[in-house]
């Protein structure tokens, strides 16, 4: 059994950064890709970025240029490093792993950027 947990997150005013850190609790597994999802007040979660074990990486285009995955060399921890924050990235940040079919979650981290 693993778990995803999720450290970061926060309140930042706009322009600010934050870094967010995701960590399996079961590195022995083969978790690929991981990444970061976010969901809004009253809408549905979206892909942020995630990153594939072939070092492939893929970003949503709202936030290309300012967030920036990575992850540690044992492939346990993902990281999201986001600057330039809008309130428009106000959400909650979830991470997800891929374990073979399975879909694992953490718990979410709350992100809010606002004046």
């Amino acid at each position: 059994q693993v778990q995803l947990v999720e450290s970061g997150g926060g309140w930042v005013q706009p322009g600010g950064s934050l870094r967010l850190s995701c960590t399996a609790s079961n590195n022995r597994l083969t978790i690929n890709p991981m990444g970061w999802y976010r969901q809004a007040p009253e809408k549905e979660r979206k892909l942020v970025a995630t990153f594939h074990r072939n070092g492939e990486i893929n970003y949503a285009e709202s936030i290309k240029g300012r967030f920036t995955i990575s992850k540690d060399r044992a492939w346990n921890t993902i990281s999201l490093q986001m600057n330039n924050l809008k309130p428009e990235d106000t959400a909650v940040y979830v991470c997800r792993g891929l374990y073979g079919s399975a879909s694992l979650w953490g718990q979410g981290t709350q992100v809010t950027v606002s004046s």
